[in-house]
């Protein structure tokens, strides 16, 4: 069975080689608002790009060496995974739009040497200037990408914000899909950063949550029936919400109106027609609840992804889980392991 991993991390290969990109990178984390970019080098002698907020608590950790085509397709091949799908993890939220160039660039670079096995997404700073929608057209229509990343949010701003609306719709018209990657933290974070795992695992669930929750509320996808949105991390649990959070009407008169009854059918639609979820390393959640999320939400909604290479081992577990742990049946774990991936990113393969 073929196996399309959708969430392979792409950083430039001479990220740590070449002090334009380098500081590109460093220099876009917004210090002023908490996010502290440094580079140190390890024991074994490799360079690490880290990033704190606040400053003594660490939420991303990049090792030199990672990115290269070759770490990736070996990497694929030791996990049985046939195609892959690269975006910048979690740096789109800053990154200013000369270093996306250079990001996009070496993307093509690498599809380009993959044999075929590797696809970018467009990494573009969302705002409608002409210049970066200029790049966005550059990336899907000269450099062959499959589709755009975002993230959930930038600065305070979710995507339902309309400061957002003018670039999106260029999406829309270019008929790619979008994928929302989570950011480092929620917007508010200060409850969850003092515990490592409830702050790098459960604020990236708070984070995609909201984000999901907002879109879906907004409206946005009335005015934009055409996007697709796959969010990571399951879009924060949302298959545990989808239930509560789609409105019902009250079978008697109540004294008062605690929660908006209206509008149920239009949260399901959009969640049938518009959202979508990345899986995100699925073993680490449990057997019983993504066979729950695939029943919830439909399994032609989940895609398979491993965020390599937070931790190499998730991409041979994740796709050992998906072929061989989960009862579900062989056409879904067709649509999970590649299906929806062909279809939604139109992949010629």
């Amino acid at each position: 069975m073929t196996v399309v991993d959708i969430n392979i991390h792409h950083l430039p290969e001479d990220l740590f080689t070449n002090e334009k990109i380098l500081n590109g990178f460093l220099n876009s984390a917004p210090r002023g608002f908490g996010e502290i970019a440094s580079v140190i080098t390890m024991e074994s002698g490799k360079k690490q790009l880290i990033l704190e907020k606040p400053s003594g608590y660490q939420n991303l950790n990049y090792v030199e060496g990672d990115y290269s085509v070759e770490s990736k397709l070996a990497a694929m091949d030791e996990a049985g995974v046939d195609y892959g799908i690269m975006r910048v993890p979690v740096w789109q939220e800053w990154l200013g739009l000369e270093t996306c160039k250079a990001v996009n660039d070496n993307a093509a670079d690498i599809v380009s040497r993959s044999g075929g096995r590797l696809f970018a997404t467009a990494c573009v700073p969302p705002w409608g200037g002409k210049e970066n929608i200029y790049e966005l057209e550059r990336c899907v229509n000269e450099l062959g990408a499959v589709g755009v990343q975002l993230a959930c949010h930038y600065g305070q701003l979710y995507l339902d914000d309309e400061v957002f609306e003018p670039y999106l719709k260029v999406i829309e018209k270019l008929d790619v899909p979008v994928v929302v990657h989570h950011t480092p933290l929620p917007v508010e974070y200060k409850s969850v950063i003092d515990y490592t795992n409830l702050r790098r695992e459960y604020g990236r669930i708070v984070d995609q949550g909201v984000a999901v929750g907002r879109e879906l509320f907004s409206g946005m996808f009335d005015r934009m029936p055409g996007l697709r949105f796959i969010h990571t991390m399951m879009g924060g649990n949302w298959f545990a919400n989808t239930a509560l959070l789609t409105p019902h009407a009250t079978n008697k008169k109540e004294a008062m109106e605690r929660l908006d009854p209206t509008g149920g059918e239009k949260i399901k639609q959009y969640l049938d027609e518009n959202i979508f979820f990345d899986m995100t390393h699925p073993h680490s959640w449990g057997k019983d609840q993504v066979e729950a999320a695939l029943k919830i939400n439909g399994a032609d909604h989940y895609l398979f992804g491993s965020s390599f290479p937070v931790f190499y081992s998730w991409m041979g577990q994740g796709v050992d889980f998906v072929q061989n742990e989960l009862e579900i049946s062989e056409a879904d774990r067709e649509l999970v392991l590649s299906g929806n991936a062909k279809r939604l990113f139109n992949l010629p393969i």
